[in-house]
This record gives structure tokens, sequence and C-alpha cells, in this order.
């Protein structure tokens, strides 16, 4: 079985490095504390772990939170604990030396997900239930921006904002509020080009995907990852069938146009075209 998901990884990493030498130039560039900003870092087990919103990054930082000794079980943690807590190290806090002594010494992960199904898993996440940043912040400024005859009660909350009109601000090169990590590609989140990752898991196979990474650091035998949903937990998982209903509200050419917007993290994760 590990033999298996050895070559697995060594696929995902050839098909990484290749994408980045054919369409990336800046195999040369400096890294910079922007570009590490998504990091986390765990000293204990020599772990930094970048940060892909709606690919298991909760349940993640509970990992890590455990790795390091600041909770004994994953089961414990709250979200809010996870998020706002402020438990964990990011890589962009330490200085230039700290920042390159971690970068060459630990083992260097990261975990994606189909970016069709990642956006529509964030889509219902913030715009779906009421949030209190995503409203007012992005929902205002997208319904004001894209729907004609928009009521005054809309336009105030910024509450009800339709998935058709999310994605009109996504491919809009004036976005009204810029871009969001939440939807952001893989690409600008992690620099997979300019950092090279030694893990590449993927949410679709996540469980076998985490335990093997956990094997592989050498983590407490009981330590597996958590399987459950961390908000809404009562509803649905965004699956492939619940995506293509968001998608088929969509024109042909916007599908399109989505589809080119995560170009790049199709080819670079083997995602095939939806």
């Amino acid at each position: 079985k590990w033999k298996s998901l050895y070559q697995i990884q060594g696929e995902r990493k050839r098909l990484m490095r290749e994408t980045c030498s054919k369409y990336k130039s800046n195999n040369r560039r400096i890294i910079t504390p922007y570009h590490v900003s998504r990091i986390f870092v765990e000293d204990k087990y020599r772990v930094l772990y970048c940060e892909v919103p709606k690919a298991g990054c909760s349940n993640w930082k509970r990992v890590l939170m455990v790795l390091n000794g600041l909770a004994s079980s994953t089961k414990d943690i709250q979200h809010n604990t996870v998020h706002y807590g402020n438990y964990l190290k990011r890589l962009d806090g330490f200085d230039h030396k700290g920042i390159y002594h971690r970068l060459n010494t630990y083992t260097k992960m990261l975990f994606i997900r189909e970016p069709f199904e990642k956006l529509v898993s964030a889509f219902r996440d913030k715009f779906e239930h009421p949030n209190n940043y995503y409203h007012p912040v992005f929902g205002k400024a997208i319904i004001s921006r894209y729907r004609v005859n928009a009521t005054k009660e809309a336009l105030r909350t910024g509450s009800g904002v339709k998935f058709k009109e999310f994605i009109q601000y996504l491919l809009d090169v004036h976005r009204p509020v810029g871009m969001d990590i939440h939807w952001d590609h893989v690409n600008r989140l992690c620099s997979p080009c300019l950092i090279d990752y030694d893990f590449v898991g993927k949410f679709e196979s996540m469980e076998e995907d985490a335990n093997f990474f956990l094997h592989l650091i050498g983590a407490p035998q009981n330590l597996t990852f958590p399987k459950f949903k961390d908000r809404h937990s009562n509803e649905e998982r965004t699956t492939t069938k619940i995506t293509q209903q968001y998608f088929a509200q969509l024109s042909p050419s916007q599908r399109q146009q989505s589809y080119d917007f995560y170009y790049m993290d199709y080819l670079m994760f083997n995602y095939s075209k939806p």
C-alpha cells in the first residue's frame, strides 16, 4: 500500500514541476515573506503546511495543533480556536534566516481540491449562510455592480448573492472588491513553482493521503485525520453533482471562462476538464 502511495506522490510532484518549467519563468525568483504568508509552521515534527481553504484546512490545522502539543485530540478543538486563536505560527512571521532554514529542512506539504468544487464549496459557505464579513464586504459590492434593479434591502445587507453574480465578479478584471483566499488559485496561495513541496495531497483521497503523510513524518500512531465536517455540519458536502447544479446556472461561455481562470490549477494538479 505504501509503495503505491509513494508512486502517486512521485507522479504528482513530477507533473507540478513539469507544468512549472513549461509555463513559469520565475524559477530563480527570490522567496519573499508574501510568498510564504499562507504557510503554517509546526516546529516539533518539522512540518510546513500551505493552507488551501476548502480543502480540509480546518482539520489540518487541528492536526498540527495536536502535533505541537497544543491539544490532546482534534475533537477538542473548536472552529474559532482553529482560525482565530493564533496558536499556529505562520512562516512569514520569521526572519529571512528562519524562513529559509525551515524551507530547506522541514517537510513541506499542501492539499488541493478540484477547482470548481472548491469554488462552489466556498460560495455555499460564505454567501448562503449569514456572514458578517462576506455579505457586507463582498455581497454589497457584487449586488450593486451586477444586479439590475437590486432592492434597497439587498444593497443594504449584501445578502442573497446569486452564484451567477458571484461568477461575474470572479471573472471581472475590474473586480469591485479584491481577490479572496477562498477562491484564489493554488498557484497564488502556495507558489508551488517557487517552493518545492515534498507532499501533494488531494481532498478527493483525503483520508488515505493524510494518514500516509502522518506516517511519513512519524506522527503518533493514535493520531488520524479527523473525518468531521467543520462548518454547517448538517449540510451535505459539496460533491461533483452539487457542483454541476451550480454550474448549470451559467452560460457556456461563463463556464469556459471559469475553467480558463483556474486553468493552471487544473493542469498542474491533474484534474480533468469538467
